[in-house]
């Protein structure tokens, strides 16, 4: 399938690792991002602090795909999840529609439902449903951990490292379903150039659920210090610097897996084994 793709979110750690995916196959790519960055063969580099609707339709013309990875899991004054997991979402599919693009690929929260209770989670969903209603082509997933060089699990943990022990709130009893990166470069791929996931809402999750008391135990690192839930909740909301947001916490709380074996039979992709994507990361 010949296609042109647009990704947003260029300079963030899924569009990084999406991007080089795509240049290695030789695939023309819009790359839309806040702030400068450092473009690869076949791009075309959009900066744009606003991403203004104008700029989005003159740039769109003739792509066939918008790959929408922008996205934040932390509130500030500066921006918060509406504005930013929301209505820009509902900006980019406007523009979208007016350059005739066919086919909006998002990525949502292993969590979000029409029952979610957390600000994240209900933005994610609110998009989701804009995204349905929106009479575009839609791949919508909704993954867990992504596991890479500098992915955002790995980042948390190492700042917990630096400062001299890990975190472990609560039992740690928490389960997560972590993906390897270069899986999910692949099946954002195939969401775009085919029809396997037309129309579709799907987990994007690896084969493996494991708990993060069980994760910690596998690293290299092995201070651990034991909190209680309480404290940890307390500590987020009293220091905007420390290693847990409150959303971080409920995401980790929330003991969110979602459907492999859907996944794996959509994607007919060979995953990455869990002990290998960990080792990626560098942590093990």
């Amino acid at each position: 399938m010949d296609c042109k793709i647009a990704i947003s979110g260029a300079n963030g750690f899924v569009a990084k690792n999406l991007r080089k995916f795509l240049s290695e196959r030789d695939i023309p790519v819009v790359c839309f991002s806040r702030k400068n960055f450092k473009g690869l063969k076949n791009e075309l580099k959009v900066i744009s602090a606003t991403y203004s609707e104008k700029t989005l339709v003159s740039k769109l013309r003739g792509c066939t795909v918008f790959i929408h990875l922008v996205g934040i899991g932390r509130q500030s004054s500066n921006h918060d999840y509406i504005s930013v997991n929301l209505d820009l979402t509902k900006k980019i599919l406007r523009a979208c529609k007016k350059s005739r693009v066919k086919k909006f690929v998002f990525n949502s929260g292993l969590g979000a439902s029409s029952n979610s209770t957390t600000d994240y989670f209900i933005s994610k969903y609110m998009a989701e449903q804009e995204i349905i209603n929106s009479g575009l082509d839609y791949s919508i997933f909704r993954p867990s951990y992504i596991l890479g060089k500098d992915d955002y699990l790995t980042k948390n943990l190492q700042q917990q490292i630096r400062q001299g022990q890990l975190i472990l709130p609560g039992s740690g009893n928490f389960l997560m379903q972590p993906i390897h990166i270069d899986d999910a470069c692949e099946i954002l791929y195939k969401a775009a150039t085919s029809k396997k996931f037309s129309k579709k809402t799907v987990d994007l999750v690896g084969p493996k659920t494991i708990s993060y008391k069980k994760l910690l135990s596998q690293l290299r690192f092995k201070r651990v210090k034991k909190i209680t839930l309480e404290d940890a909740y307390h500590q987020a909301i009293r220091n905007p610097n420390y290693v847990f947001g409150i959303d971080d916490l409920n995401i980790l709380v929330g003991s969110f897996t979602g459907d492999f074996e859907k996944l794996l039979r959509l994607s007919k992709t060979r995953f990455t084994r869990y002990q290998k994507a960990l080792k990626a990361s560098g942590l093990s």
